[in-house]
């Protein structure tokens, strides 16, 4: 079958594409792709069944031809797609622009009505004044690959996508001395990490588990990594951005003008600027279209990666305990991860069926036979750690780490060298130098026509607390059936829980499950004062409602800025739950499983009919 399938796109000139792979990852992707597709029974696509394309809210037909043949005239023809084609889901390295790959409700509810490809800051300002003018919302992406939690799918459907990643695409600037660098949001971190490496600097970027999303998009999101670099939004330096208006604004160092108008040359070296730092308000909002970010870079180093395998389910708690101080004294000077023994099954790219054909959540004892004949033998979980610097201040690391872990009894160091080339320790010895991998979307393999919802809380890094929301969690899962696989990113003080949903898309029980599964985890988890960090974009109400401290004052605030930035309510409205006041308290917000799993996310009362006027948006 992987004969047949087309060759994925590459970074190279020779099949340009912005968003590919590596030239030297291809036969990886090849492999990759057929092992996702010859698990696959949905068909490419299926007949649509709605408006196409699907309408903005309160837009006529008539209205949404003129304003669209305007946006031609702006960008160009070949620069406005309507969304009339089929739906793709596609995979990873070729994902749909036009709505959720990883659909949790009917595929054609979450789509826009067309997709645009500005080429600078300049059109991105243009497309803004238009969007004003016809009361249009668009929905900026930056390559779209937040899977998990939404895609590129828009909030509110017949929204125009701004897709930045195809023509804005380039790699600005890459300082060796101040190791920093400028991107604008088609930059992946494939491209990224082959830049670097064709300049031959000893620089590294940090990137999360797969290295073909936005660099500037995850760290937008508040995305994480595993080098000591790792925390992305805290290593950003300065953006660009277009409010809401069309206006533009820098923040940081870069609000300053350098020499006969060129950039301040501190725009990636230094993060605040004179006065209040406001670059937080941009991160994780729909407060304007960041259209250039700078970074740091990491210096290279040394480095040494390794396992620890502890025996025992009821090992988790300890294994917190001895991972806090640790971290707090700097001896884990990255983000390492602890992960179920599950995955070591589930990384091996093999269907669930291929292991175990039963109905519900797979048995301990089940997991425990197969892990048994695997390398790391009949464990519970899987420390991937890594230290940094010369082989001296490295061993003097790992006397201090085997120390604190020997007090788990069972717990055992394995090294890369002790294992297969195919084990998954040599993936994350890649990410942790700030090498990005593939490897991790193998796991989707486990069902059939794989797709996944994650689960996001943070919790202090103390046992008690890890184990009420692990047990949470452990217990939810359960009663709907699903297999846990909880991914914990561990640092000095908190700890990110992720818990991956994989579901079959062509299964609507399955479906039905999951969304039921995230609400009840959203709320079980809230009551005991834990929150996500993160989550889908159709659970972004419930999520954002449980910070309701002091009568929901955090989002009335997050309100009371959109509104003053954004008084049209044309930029993502409900991102992340904030919601202008043209959308406010009109039935939009979704705060449970019955709106999703009824595939009606509009509000029933809204109409089409030709766009009221606008107010008018200055340059």
């Amino acid at each position: 079958m992987s004969e047949e399938l087309p060759p994925t796109p590459l970074l190279s000139t020779e099949r340009g594409h912005h968003s590919g792979i590596p030239k030297r990852m291809e036969s990886e992707a090849k492999l990759a792709k057929a092992r996702l597709f010859s698990n696959k029974t949905l068909p490419d696509s299926v007949a649509r069944q709605r408006e196409i394309p699907r309408l903005p809210p309160n837009i006529s037909r008539e209205s949404f031809n003129r304003a669209m043949a305007e946006l031609r005239e702006i960008l160009g023809d070949a620069n406005v797609e309507l969304n009339d084609k089929p739906l793709v889901d596609g995979w990873y390295m070729e994902h749909p622009n036009t709505h959720d790959a990883f659909h949790i409700t009917d595929q054609e509810e979450m789509v826009c009505s067309a997709v645009v490809f500005p080429s600078s800051t300049a059109e991105v300002q243009s497309v803004v004044l238009w969007a004003n003018k016809y009361l249009i919302p668009i929905y900026p992406i930056s390559m779209g690959r937040n899977l998990g939690y939404g895609g590129a799918a828009p909030r509110v459907p017949g929204s125009v996508v701004l897709d930045l990643g195809k023509r804005m695409n380039k790699v600005l600037k890459i300082n060796a001395r101040s190791a920093t660098c400028q991107v604008e949001p088609g930059v992946s971190y494939y491209a990224l990490y082959e830049e670097i490496q064709k300049l031959g600097l000893p620089l590294w970027i940090d990137c999360p588990d797969l290295g073909g999303g936005s660099v500037l998009g995850n760290a937008i999101d508040r995305g994480v990594g595993y080098t000591p670099y790792g925390d992305h939004f805290s290593k950003h330096c300065g953006m660009e951005i277009v409010l809401p208006t069309g206006e533009l604004l820098r923040t940081g160092m870069g609000a300053m003008e350098g020499k006969n108008g060129t950039d301040n040359p501190t725009w990636e070296s230094f993060q605040p600027p004179y006065g209040p730092y406001s670059d937080g308000m941009f991160s994780q909002s729909n407060y304007g279209i960041v259209t250039k970010m700078g970074f740091w870079l990491m210096p290279e180093t040394g480095s040494k990666t390794y396992m620890v395998v502890f025996p025992n389910d009821n090992d988790f708690e300890q294994i917190v305990e001895v991972i806090r101080p640790l971290a707090q004294q700097g001896v884990f000077a990255n983000i390492p991860q602890l992960r179920n023994v599950i995955q070591e099954l589930a990384v091996f790219g093999k269907p669930r069926s291929d292991w175990w054909n039963g109905k519900g959540q797979m048995p301990r004892e089940e997991i425990r036979k197969h892990a048994t004949a695997l390398p790391c033998g009949d464990i519970a979980w899987v420390f991937y750690g890594c230290q940094y610097g010369d082989a001296a201040s490295i061993q003097s690391q790992m006397n201090c780490i085997q120390k604190a872990f020997s007090t788990i009894e069972g717990s055992r160091f394995i090294y890369p060298e002790e294992l297969p080339d195919d084990h998954y320790i040599h993936a994350r010895t890649k990410v942790f130098s700030g090498n990005p991998v593939l490897k991790e979307i193998d796991w989707c393999n486990w069902k059939p026509n794989g797709a996944h919802l994650d689960f996001s809380p943070i919790t202090p890094t103390q046992g008690e607390d890890a184990r009420i929301v692990h047990d949470i969690i452990h217990r939810l899962f359960k009663k709907y059936g699903f297999d846990l696989f909880p991914t914990l990113t561990i640092a000095g003080r908190e700890m990110h829980y992720i818990a991956n949903i994989i579901y079959d898309m062509s299964d609507p029980d399955e479906k039905r499950r999951a969304v039921e599964l995230m609400c009840e985890l959203i709320r079980e988890t809230a009551a005991e004062g834990y929150g996500e960090y993160r989550t889908h974009l159709l659970l972004a109400d419930q999520v954002a409602a449980t910070y309701g401290w002091n009568d929901q004052a955090l989002r009335r605030f997050n309100e009371s800025i959109k509104d003053a930035l954004d008084p049209n309510g044309i930029l993502a409205p409900g991102r992340n739950g904030i919601w202008p006041k043209n959308y406010r308290g009109k039935g939009w917000e979704i705060e449970g499983p019955e709106r999703i799993l009824s595939g009606k996310i509009v509000p029933p009362e809204t109409k089409t009919q030709p766009a009221a006027s606008a107010r008018s948006s200055r340059l």
